[in-house]
């Protein structure tokens, strides 16, 4: 289990729930709220003092993923009728090259600390993912003429979060170290349901049998190449659903930290055999909803104090 941050003020909590490091560091947060784009030397100091604090557990950090619904106030970004489908995360960095620049810099740089790790959000395809790569690769060449250390085996990974992503989970594959799975876009761009709109809530189902074979799909392509999978989203967090994730084949949860203890007690006491045969009748069934009862059976058998508590 490891957990999900904002910045290097949530590093007490991530040791305080035993998280295995952080599966998930936003680093977007350092960027909103301020009346200028941070220096590559503030988000350096950031990154390092949160990698130093966890060493030797991993510490995974997420290029910028502005846009959506979050914002940044001084870059004037031009409002989209579809936000969510628009100029975000990796589509904005790789057009603002010296944006994505400093940042990439600055994780490089604070890799050299030994435990750090890398990973895009939003990628669609093999193209954008090789642009940024090559940024990367870029940004290793004008470190090493500057005599500035850093990991030259950092270990790159791609988020899952977009349908066309999962569809050439292949060929992404071979391109990276690992896949994370953002299952709250993920689900949201399958489904066509805005995650943040009340209207169409309830199409948002996280058991829908299109999410699991997603995901399923992702997990096997992932495997086949040697490289592992991990979940970030919600789903990661929720005691109901974390066993069908590893049912399904997933390698690592990453969540909030106050969720930790729960997740890890239901994966304590479910059996391995159990999560299989859920994941099984899962990827068989086509209703939603059969599904999310057969998750809510399981867990309850599993880990009856947990609902007990929470009645």
């Amino acid at each position: 289990m490891s957990a999900n941050i904002e910045d290097q003020n949530d590093v007490p909590a991530v040791i305080a729930h035993g998280a295995e490091g952080v599966g998930l560091f936003r680093t977007e947060f350092l960027f909103i709220n301020r009346e200028s784009l941070p220096t590559e030397e503030e988000q350096y100091k950031v990154y390092r003092e949160v990698a130093a604090a966890l060493k030797p557990q991993p510490v995974i950090i997420r290029t910028l993923d502005l846009g959506g619904d979050k914002f940044s106030s001084h870059l004037q970004i031009a409002k989209e009728m579809n936000p969510f489908l628009g100029w975000r995360a990796i589509r904005f960095c790789l057009a603002q090259p010296d944006v994505f620049r400093a940042q990439l810099r600055a994780i490089l740089r604070a890799s050299a600390e030994g435990n750090v790790k890398l990973m895009y959000p939003m990628i669609s395809g093999l193209d954008e993912l090789n642009q940024a790569n090559a940024h990367v690769e870029k940004c290793k060449a004008e470190l090493r003429a500057e005599n500035i250390p850093f990991n030259e085996n950092l270990e790159i990974g791609a988020m899952i979060e977009i349908p066309s992503a999962a569809l050439v989970a292949a060929a992404l594959a071979k391109k990276v170290k690992f896949f994370s799975i953002g299952s709250n876009d993920l689900i949201q761009y399958t489904l066509a349901a805005d995650r943040t709109n009340e209207k169409v809530a309830h199409l948002y189902e996280p058991t829908h049998p299109a999410i699991l074979r997603l995901i399923k799909m992702t997990v096997d392509a992932a495997h086949a190449n040697g490289i592992w999978v991990g979940v970030c989203g919600e789903i990661a967090g929720d005691p109901v659903l974390a066993p069908l994730l590893l049912g399904l084949g997933v390698d690592e949860l990453s969540t909030a930290p106050s969720a930790i203890d729960t997740v890890k007690y239901i994966i304590r006491r479910v059996k391995h055999e159990e999560t299989r045969k859920l994941a099984d009748f899962a990827l068989q069934s086509e209703s939603a909803s059969e599904i999310f009862a057969r998750c809510v059976e399981l867990a309850r058998q599993t880990a009856p104090s947990l609902f007990e508590n929470k009645a």
